[in-house]
């Protein structure tokens, strides 16, 4: 199974209210338990029988200085251009595509700037607003949250 698909599938099992997830294709099965805020993952031949569920790691004690409130980032300046749902976000409508926006470029409200895929739907997202692409927060074929901030228009 391809790693962005199982990246997604653990995305969308963690963001939902089901507890088990199982898929089996034509190139093995996958089993996604979560449990509490951690997520296991199972992968196996089709011919292997399932034995157990897998269960989940305790995490490692934290020292206490690593508990100690982060620096908070700066403030990024103009407006994000956020995702509209969890999926693998692409630049370009196809493989060594030419991008739909590039750092610089300047875009009206409406017009497309990248594709996010979700369960095998190419989904063209556009921009909100006009002005000109100041970042781009995503590399290509990364997997990206619902909220996720993907550009920055200002």
């Amino acid at each position: 199974m391809d790693l962005r698909k199982l990246k997604t599938l653990i995305d969308l099992v963690s963001e939902s209210n089901i507890s088990e997830l199982e898929i089996t294709e034509a190139e093995g099965k996958v089993r996604i338990v979560k449990a509490d805020r951690t997520v296991a993952v199972a992968a196996m031949p089709v011919s292997a029988p399932v034995v157990a569920a897998p269960t989940a790691i305790a995490p490692a004690a934290v020292p206490a200085a690593a508990t100690a409130p982060a620096v908070a980032p700066p403030a990024e300046t103009g407006h994000a251009v956020k995702s509209p749902m969890v999926g693998t976000f692409y630049r370009s409508s196809s493989p060594g595509g030419k991008p739909f926006v590039e750092v610089g470029d300047t875009v009206k409200a409406g017009q497309p700037i990248c594709i996010i895929e979700a369960m095998k739907i190419m989904n063209e997202i556009e921009a909100d607003r006009d002005g000109t692409v100041s970042k781009v927060l995503c590399e290509n074929g990364q997997a990206v949250e619902f909220g996720q901030p993907l550009f920055v228009v200002e």
